[in-house]
């Protein structure tokens, strides 16, 4: 089995009979090494497979791939019913940027969105079934950086879950609120003329200006767990040179979003009149579960979860800071990769006990 770019740290020549020994930053920087980038995890997939199918075969469980597209798989194992199921995705964002490490960190693309997360749950599991639990579960999902492809597929064919650990950068805290998402592109139409007699053409680009100001002047929601609704205008496109009147302009527009999501857009489209609009994002704000005893965070992003309804009553939580993803100097803390599996160990045993639904 390929580890990444010809690196082998940490696996031994009987990899292939299926056998490995790493510890977690070993797996996570093994992870790393392999380039994930959406679409691309066919070789990630192959690996978590191959990595997690002694355990299934130890332990007494299934392991199955699951087809999302041709050479894209989610990685589903379960030792018994499952009522608890860890669940995280393969992918990353580009660029793909290799592993490295110190005292302190493991870096690289992944680091902590969400390679370590991974690592940290695969290990909390092997502890767990050593001590002869049972009835638990990993989904590890394709897609999460782009469409959420893995997670909708997984969710077509979930069996009975009590709870899915789903797992993002929270620093470790139980987060028991996320922020949701509606994502939208802005089209405008003009008519293009020499820029010296603007008088003879109709500027797309003045016309996209325009609502693009509505969106901002708009006074949006708030909500006093979440706070307040953000908006943000991610790209812009206009006209095919400087010296004529654009005749066609476009945007992308992401809101985050805390209150209904029916209800803000409705808002949004009571200022885009006389523009095209396409959603590609609708994700509503979640309240998530609450544990005892667990230390909890509120989040502004999205993930997963409203795309995994099926598998059961969601948590979200894992090592990592949202601040350090999707930046060339993603790393992940080496202390909270070992907090975390602790972490998950307790949680998945504290689910598993009636005493513990709140």
């Amino acid at each position: 089995m390929p580890v990444g770019r010809g690196r082998s740290f940490g696996i031994r020549s009987d990899f292939k009979a299926g056998i490995a020994y790493m510890d977690a930053f070993e797996l996570t920087r093994s992870l790393i090494d392999i380039n994930s980038v959406t679409p691309n995890e066919r070789e990630i997939g192959d690996f978590l497979f191959e990595f997690l199918r002694p355990l299934a075969q130890r332990h007494g469980g299934m392991i199955e791939r699951q087809e999302v597209e041709p050479g894209r798989n989610n990685v589903w194992a379960h030792w018994g019913d499952p009522e608890v199921v860890f669940s995280t995705h393969m992918d990353t964002v580009p660029p793909f940027i290799p592993s490295r490490e110190d005292s302190e960190f493991v870096w690289g693309r992944g680091a902590c969105d969400t390679h370590g997360i991974a690592a940290s749950m695969i290990k909390a599991l092997e502890a767990l079934l050593e001590d002869s639990v049972r009835g638990l579960g990993i989904l590890l999902v394709v897609g999460e950086e782009v469409d959420g492809a893995g997670a909708l597929h997984a969710n077509r064919s979930a069996p009975s879950v009590k709870y899915l650990i789903n797992g993002e950068p929270t620093e470790n805290l139980l987060a028991v609120a996320s922020k949701g998402t509606l994502g939208f592109r802005i089209r405008a139409s003009g008519r293009a003329c020499h820029s010296a007699y603007p008088e003879l053409g109709c500027s797309a680009t003045d016309l996209l200006l325009d609502r693009l100001n509505r969106l901002r002047d708009t006074e949006w929601p708030s909500d006093p767990l979440l706070g307040a609704t953000t908006l943000n205008i991610g790209t812009l496109d206009a006209g095919p040179a400087a010296n004529i009147v654009a005749d066609y302009a476009s945007a992308a527009v992401v809101i985050r979003v805390v209150s209904d999501i029916k209800e803000l857009t409705a808002l949004a489209m009571s200022v885009l009149d006389g523009v095209d609009v396409e959603f590609f994002s609708q994700t509503p704000a979640l309240r998530l579960h609450r544990v005892e005893g667990f230390e909890t965070s509120i989040v502004k992003y999205t993930t997963d979860i409203p795309k995994l309804t099926n598998w059961g009553r969601p948590l979200l939580i894992g090592p990592g800071s949202i601040r350090h993803a999707h930046t060339v100097e993603e790393r992940i803390p080496k202390a909270q990769i070992r907090e975390a599996i602790a972490l998950y160990e307790r949680l998945a045993r504290s689910l598993k006990d009636s005493g513990s639904d709140r």
